[in-house]
């Protein structure tokens, strides 16, 4: 039986690639999995595909690194299965691990594929303190300006304007709200409860 497993490392990704792929390729059950592939991370639905594996069956990935972001993991990973009789195959580099070419190209491209994750780091890592140097903070960029939070502190003082008016009028929810004014919650909570 072919088992295929999709992974991407954020909730933003989307499956739909890998999912078409692996039905393509005539996967009967797909475990789908929205989880960071750094290594150590759990990886839940992972761990049930591979508990779900039986002796003869084949476990299907888009590319090999869905098995893990260490070459050591993919490799320890291909090696249990296939000790357990589960053959591993890449839909992507189209590597079947049961032939020793198939093993072969395996430990290849999981070595690239190390190599350009190192490379990836370093590069973000060099950006990051490049930014520093020139004064960047890092993290995300505020949704209200220093004449939004004026506005807004204007308006809470007056009483007159819900919190819900206020926040659409800065075109923020109520929870980016919140976190600028939190004694906005306090207060609106008061008046709801007399």
């Amino acid at each position: 039986m072919k088992i295929g497993y999709a992974r991407v490392s954020t909730q933003d990704q989307n499956l739909d690639l890998q999912r078409d792929a692996l039905r393509q390729a005539g996967c009967e059950k797909i475990f789908e999995e929205k989880e960071s592939g750094r290594a150590g991370t759990k990886r839940p639905v992972f761990e049930a595909a591979l508990a779900y594996l039986r002796p003869e069956d084949q476990l299907v990935v888009w590319k090999f690194d869905r098995l893990g972001r260490s070459l050591r993991e993919m490799i320890n990973t291909a090696h249990d299965l296939q000790a357990q009789g589960i053959k591993v195959l890449s839909l992507t580099e189209n590597v079947d691990t049961e032939t020793a070419t198939g093993r072969m190209m395996f430990n290849l491209l999981g070595t690239v594929a190390e190599y350009f994750l190192d490379l990836n780091r370093e590069r973000t890592i060099a950006g990051l303190k490049a930014a520093v140097a020139r004064g960047r903070k890092g993290g995300r960029r505020k949704k209200l300006s220093d004449a939004d939070i004026e506005a807004a502190k204007a308006m809470l003082a007056a009483g007159t304007i819900p919190v819900s008016e206020i926040a659409k009028r800065l075109g923020v929810g109520r929870t980016a709200f919140y976190s600028y004014f939190p004694q906005a919650r306090a207060s609106s909570s008061k008046s709801h409860n007399p």
